[in-house]
């Protein structure tokens, strides 16, 4: 995959478990409503339909309760491999009338994953249109976000 640090933000780990665990932690919405979200923030709903050009939404909500939907699209579906999806498309690859996620940035997110020595290289990439929305989403706290929920899939996974 080709990275541009103008636009793509990256959070590269080796997780404490399968490639199999973490697909499962992504793919099951009632495990992915368990973690999805960097505490306090919760992910109260979800539907994952798993296949290109089905849905992905979730709904976050703030600790002060305010509520976030967000819904996007599958792009790519590699079970056990690679999960991709964009906001930018609704389910059935239907183009979004106003291209804004929950976030006020569109974006596709790629999650990559390998075995590597009985654990998974767990790379997530958030691609964005312009610069402006990769430092809005850098600003947001994507490093320590998206770290804290891929510390939080691993507590998940490893209670079931």
């Amino acid at each position: 995959m080709n990275i541009d640090p103008k636009l793509d933000l990256v959070l590269e780990r080796v997780l404490d478990l399968t490639p199999e665990q973490v697909w499962k932690g992504w793919t099951t919405p009632e495990i992915l409503t368990k973690w999805f979200c960097p505490e306090p923030w919760k992910t109260i709903e979800a539907e994952v339909d798993l296949k290109p050009g089905g849905m992905f939404r979730t709904v976050m909500q703030s600790p002060e309760g305010d509520k976030y939907p967000n819904v996007g699209c599958f792009l790519e579906v590699e079970k056990n491999k690679k999960l991709v999806w964009t906001d930018v498309l609704a389910p059935g690859f239907r183009p979004v009338p106003a291209v804004e996620s929950g976030a006020g940035f569109p974006m596709t997110a790629f999650i990559l994953l390998e075995e590597h020595q009985g654990k998974t290289k767990y790379t997530a990439v958030a691609r964005h249109r312009s610069e402006e929305d990769l430092k809005k989403h850098e600003a947001m706290g994507f490093h320590d976000g998206w770290g804290i929920c891929a510390d939080q899939l691993v507590k998940v996974m490893k209670s079931l």
